[in-house]
Formats: structure tokens, sequence, C-alpha cells
């Protein structure tokens, strides 16, 4: 699977892929907005690789620039919504590229693929509440504000984080496109 937008190509993770993954995985802050342990070894990035290999709704981010694997966005099981057709969106980028607006290409390319290759009804999306480059990542997509879960995220550190919930429906979708 590929896709395309003017600076990225997202596509399937591959063996390949490993030390670039573990570049950006590694790097506390990156791990920290996503809610999981930043990565100590190869071998932790490895067991991650796999399980993306395994996935064909996770992609791999490359950059068009230099045909590294910046980062990952997946289409997952939308726990919060079991019987609605829908997944969660979920993302992550090497702190190298943040700020460039290559997130809300990626995003914007996976909402094409969700609503109308796999007709999907609503695509939904979360972030802690003090992570605001997803915030806005998800605010430039017109994801419509749900609520936010308080002390809803145990990190691996002990904390508790607040997330704040998003969804879009197709007919949003929809109708972002033609504005």
């Amino acid at each position: 699977m590929l896709f395309e937008t003017k600076r990225l190509f997202l596509r399937n993770f591959d063996k390949g892929d490993l030390l670039d993954l573990f570049e950006y995985a590694s790097i506390e802050e990156v791990g920290l907005n996503a809610g999981w342990i930043p990565h100590i070894s190869r071998d932790d990035s490895e067991l991650v690789l796999n399980m993306f290999i395994n996935d064909e709704n996770t992609f791999a981010i490359v950059y068009k620039g230099n045909n590294k694997v910046i980062g990952s966005v997946s289409l997952t099981r939308d726990y919060t919504r079991p019987s609605v057709n829908s997944k969660m969106m979920g993302y992550v980028l090497s702190k190298d590229y943040w700020g460039n607006g290559l997130m809300i290409e990626a995003v914007n390319r996976v909402l094409d693929y969700a609503f109308n290759e796999l007709k999907l009804s609503l695509v939904s999306v979360s972030h802690f509440d003090d992570n605001i480059q997803s915030k806005r990542v998800i605010e430039k997509a017109k994801f419509v504000y749900e609520g936010t879960f308080r002390n809803s995220f145990l990190m691996y550190n002990g904390e508790m984080k607040n997330r704040c919930f998003y969804s879009m429906t197709k007919e949003e979708y929809l109708k972002r496109l033609e504005n």
C-alpha cells in the first residue's frame, strides 16, 4: 500500500525501517507525547516494528526529501465506539520534523483513505491535554471536539494524563472538502 502527498510517502512498514524507527522512537519527548516508553534499544523498536508490519492500517511516514521513515500514522479499533463503523487514528512524528505541517499532510491523506476506501462512517482521535502540537494537527484537520476524559491514561512513569477526544463523520469530511 502506498499513498503520496506533496512531501510524503505513506506505506506499510518493512524490516528495513528498524534504524529509522529506533531513531525517532528513542527520543523521550516523542514517547511522552504518544504515551509510550522511549525505546532504549533496537530490540524495543524491533518488537514494535514487527507489530507495525503485521498491521495493514499502520503506515510509515516517509519524507521524500531524504527517503527516511520519520513517523507513523495508523487506524486502529475504536474501543470507544464498538458498534459503529469507525476507527481511531493515532500518529507520531520525529521531533526533528515537528512544526513543518507534515503531520497534517499525512492525516489528511489517511482520512481520504478511511472514508473513501475503507468506507468508514467515523474516525476518532485523541491527544493528551498538554500535547499542543497534536491538538493543532487535530484542529487543522477539522475534527470535532467531544470532551476530555480526566485522569484516563496511566503513563509508564506513573503519571496520570487527561485525554481530549475528537471525531469526524463521513458527512463532516465531505463538507470539509467542499470548503
